[in-house]
């Protein structure tokens, strides 16, 4: 059976270690403070800016709201950015996604401060990841890196497939391995006979959210298997892109869900904004 990683334990190991660093930096007059700015009236959107509060009031970062209307048009939009991005108080912007389908969630995105964007998505830091220089990296590739480092799992030389190609998680995890010098595969709703390419993997990551996708069938006897997923089984409870019941007698290692990259996620976001006021 495979050791569970305990997303949420190291995420509050983490949390904790910011606190301190939170405490010493305003020891020395900078108050870290965080502005997110919320369109429309989606209520997952709504819980997940939730959360993202009760973190900053944990690690005591100050935390500003701004919701826009569904309705605002793209210069309202940036021109908020704009005014966030002069503000000296505010060290990180967080523009919550997905945006309504009228907006241009990019030129949104490339409106951030770079030295604010504390989620990563600007195309500048996007590009700084590329190439190897100190940036802000996405906060679920962070977290799955921290995840790997804290249990000790190697990833120099390992053979890492990445199942999905998104701006947020995918493309990010691909620099994000390299740089550990793996060896990266990705795959996608294109690819064919993904099963070869997943029997392979020392390390398999799962970002496709689709539920109990992977299988033990799936999966190289003792790889270790990261979990991104959240999604609803059909009998209505939280489950992951992987069959976590039988893929854990094949893996070595495996995230729950909840309580494996979901926390992280959260506590990178607070590490980058800590990163963000000390610098």
């Amino acid at each position: 059976m495979a050791v569970i990683l305990d997303g949420k334990e190291l995420a509050r190991k983490i949390r904790q270690n910011l606190r301190e660093e939170v405490d010493a930096l305003k020891r020395r007059g900078i108050l870290p403070k965080l502005a997110v700015i919320l369109v429309g009236d989606d209520n997952a959107s709504k819980i997940y800016v939730k959360n993202k509060s009760k973190a900053c009031e944990e690690i005591g970062i100050d935390f500003e709201e701004y919701v826009l209307k569904e309705d605002i048009q793209m210069d309202e939009l940036k021109n908020l950015i704009n005014s966030l991005n002069e503000k000296k108080d505010i060290q990180g912007i967080l523009l919550q996604c997905p945006l309504p389908p009228h907006l241009d969630v990019n030129e949104a995105l490339k409106t951030i401060d770079p030295k604010k964007d504390v989620d990563g998505f600007n195309p500048l830091n996007v590009g700084k990841l590329s190439l190897g220089q100190d940036t802000f990296v996405s906060c679920t590739p962070y977290g799955i890196v921290k995840i790997l480092e804290e249990y000790n799992i190697p990833i120099q030389g390992k053979h890492v497939v990445i199942l999905g190609r998104s701006n947020i998680v995918g493309k990010p995890l691909i620099q994000c391995m390299l740089q550990k010098n793996a060896t990266v595969t990705v795959c996608h709703s294109k690819t064919e006979n993904i099963k070869e390419f997943t029997r392979q993997a020392d390390i398999l990551i799962v970002a496709i959210g689709k539920a109990k996708f992977v299988t033990m069938d799936m999966v190289k006897q003792g790889a270790t298997v990261i979990d991104v997923g959240i999604n609803r089984s059909e009998d209505g409870k939280l489950c992951g892109d992987v069959d976590f019941e039988n893929v854990q007698k094949t893996a070595s290692y495996i995230t729950p869900v909840p309580g494996g990259v979901g926390p992280m996620t959260i506590a990178m976001l607070m590490s980058n904004i800590v990163k963000a006021a000390k610098n």
